[in-house]
């Protein structure tokens, strides 16, 4: 995997975990925040930080913005700094920009000022745990976009049986394209391919057809 250079304008809670995790991954991520101590907890853990006022168009330039891979404004509590940050970083030039919101109207104002994402992270976790309390089966699942998800479940009775019997594309709009049996990955299973106990299946669909899904298993 080729290392990819992050911009992570935030050291709180949520940008320190972002920043350092993708260091841990190994890409080059640099840090910038107005708050020393939030430097001062994080250098040491990433390829660079700084005390830099992100609102400050001319400090962004001296970063060199439009060099990343990507940036992420994670300015979640102070919603003019987010704005300008992301205004600023837009008009720098930044190839993509993900701003971080604590609410839908924020959310909806980082769009507008040209966010390529807005992550909303409590809310969008909230949403992912009442998924899997509501389908005791669902492993993990995530968003392609604003129209598809994947999702992870452990099979049921209701889902064993041959891909050709289960019929699971014309019935739901869902297609299998990879199957976990223990540890050993099935990747985009024939129509004979057997579903067994114990499998874990990965599928792919629009975020109707895997709702039309979802209350097939929990129902």
């Amino acid at each position: 995997m080729k290392a990819k250079q992050f911009l992570v304008i935030g050291a709180g809670r949520f940008g320190t975990a972002l920043a350092t995790t993708l260091y841990d991954l190994g890409h080059e991520v640099v840090v910038i925040d107005q708050v020393e101590e939030h430097i001062d907890a994080i250098m040491n853990r990433v390829s660079h930080a700084a005390i830099v006022d992100a609102t400050d168009e001319e400090a962004l330039r001296q970063l060199g913005v439009g060099n990343f891979d990507q940036v992420i404004v994670a300015i979640g509590d102070d919603l003019e700094a987010n704005i300008l940050a992301t205004v600023a970083v837009k008009s720098l030039g930044a190839k993509r920009v993900i701003s971080k919101a604590n609410t839908q109207l924020a959310a909806r104002v980082l769009e507008r000022v040209g966010a390529d994402e807005v992550i909303r992270p409590e809310h969008d976790m909230g949403v992912r745990l009442a998924r899997q309390l509501a389908t005791p089966s669902l492993v993990d699942a995530f968003n392609l976009g604003e129209e598809y998800a994947v999702i992870e479940i452990e099979t049921q009775e209701k889902l064993h049986g041959m891909l050709k019997q289960l019929r699971l594309p014309n019935r739901f709009g869902v297609q299998v394209i990879a199957v976990n049996r223990a540890g050993a990955l099935e990747i985009s299973p024939r129509a004979d391919f057997e579903i067994l106990p114990d499998d874990r299946v990965v599928l792919i669909g629009s975020n109707a057809a895997i709702e039309r899904f979802r209350n097939y298993l929990s129902g």
